[in-house]
């Protein structure tokens, strides 16, 4: 046996391995050089070539999405070796990485879009706090009836999350400081030092002072042996140097590549005739898909407080940390942020931070919890369309 516990192999062997394992960097790699390399003709003309720019699009898409996964991958590969939370903590800032990355690249891509981050973050709250954990709830629920997490650790990342999204997606809107929903300098500092102060505190309570919190109520022992080879059957775990480098070099063209997707994802929106939120949408939505397969798959093996961390995590780091980088690109670009969400959504936040506050306040969850944030979803879903 391995040190990392997987059985030892040839060198040929173990080669064939990574290479089969690793086959999304590989394809995101040559997708970047041909991009580099061709890219630019055939950003040039975008409308002409409706067809193309589809297709182009569709592969942009599917191989950053297929990277995403990749990142995941390694990151739930790294919770595995390193244990909770701090595993989930990796999970969670490589995804947010992505997003931040994916907004500055859209907002510097094409016209200035003031309402673009806001309209991302939005998406990205109403994703993780209504469509996965309605998904996690609804799901574990049928499966285990009820569930029980840790209320510390929900209550606590409640407890930021709150005050943050409310300085953050609403305070904006009634400032009398700009004529709009944007933010002036001196309240760009505020914020921005308040997500970061706030964000860093609860890190270190979620991975020093609190640890026990974000652990799973039953579990008194070691973290991260959470059944990984039951939702984890096929996955290959290798060295916390090798997960973590490989983590970073499949991120770096997702980075770059972003760009690309950016441009046609600004041009496919306006052309097609839809609100700036469906942008905000997609981006979301490519962002936290594989994070929220892992939240589901850990519901449905009852590992309940996992999902919480994975969901109210990335809702939590979505505004500590995707606030501060979107006022700074805004800064050093010149353009317009507007952060204060519209009447409507602005409703349906409070709305949905009222009812996580009921379905976190107790200990256990069941289907009713999740079809409640599913409903609300849905809501969001009609209202972007519904102009």
């Amino acid at each position: 046996m391995s040190p990392t516990g997987t059985l030892a192999t040839h060198p040929s062997s173990a080669s064939a391995s990574l290479w089969r394992s690793e086959m999304a960097l590989f394809a995101s790699i040559i997708t970047l050089i041909v991009f580099l390399c061709f890219g630019g003709n055939w950003l040039t003309a975008p409308i002409d070539n409706p067809v193309q720019s589809v297709i182009l699009f569709g592969w942009l898409f599917t191989v950053v999405l297929w990277s995403a996964f990749s990142v995941v991958r390694h990151a739930e590969a790294l919770a595995h070796l390193l244990g909770e939370p701090l595993g989930t903590l990796i999970l969670t800032l490589s995804v947010i990485g992505i997003e931040v990355v994916m907004i500055s690249s859209i907002m510097l891509a094409g016209d200035n879009n003031p309402s673009l981050a806001r309209e991302t973050m939005f998406g990205v709250l109403m994703i993780v706090m209504n469509l996965l954990v309605g998904l996690t709830l609804l799901i574990g629920g049928l499966r285990h009836h009820e569930q029980m997490f840790n209320l510390q650790g929900a209550g606590a990342y409640l407890a930021v999350i709150l005050p943050l999204a409310a300085l953050g997606l609403i305070l904006p809107t009634f400032t009398t400081s700009t004529p709009d929903a944007s933010v002036s300098t001196l309240l760009a500092w505020f914020l921005g030092i308040a997500c970061i102060l706030l964000y860093g505190i609860f890190l270190g309570i979620q991975t020093m002072r609190h640890r026990g919190w974000f652990l799973p109520p039953q579990v008194e022992g070691p973290a991260g042996t959470h059944d990984f080879e039951q939702e984890h059957p096929h996955m290959e775990i290798r060295s916390v140097k090798v997960h973590a480098f490989l983590l970073v070099a499949t991120m770096i063209p997702i980075v770059l590549l972003a760009k690309f997707l950016a441009q046609f994802l600004d041009v496919g929106i306006e052309v097609a005739g839809f609100p700036a939120a469906a942008a905000g949408l997609v981006v979301a939505l490519l962002v936290l898909t594989p994070e929220g397969l892992g939240a589901v798959r850990s519901a449905w093996n009852d590992h309940l407080m996992r999902s919480v961390n994975i969901c109210l995590g990335s809702a939590l780091a979505t505004i500590g940390l995707t606030i501060p980088a979107v006022l700074a690109v805004a800064a050093i670009s010149g353009r317009t942020l507007e952060l204060g969400l519209h009447s409507v959504d602005m409703l349906l936040l409070v709305v949905t931070l009222a009812v996580s506050m009921i379905t976190f306040g107790g200990g256990r969850t069941n289907i009713l919890q999740g079809a409640v944030h599913l409903v609300l979803f849905m809501a969001y879903v009609v209202l972007i369309f519904d102009f």
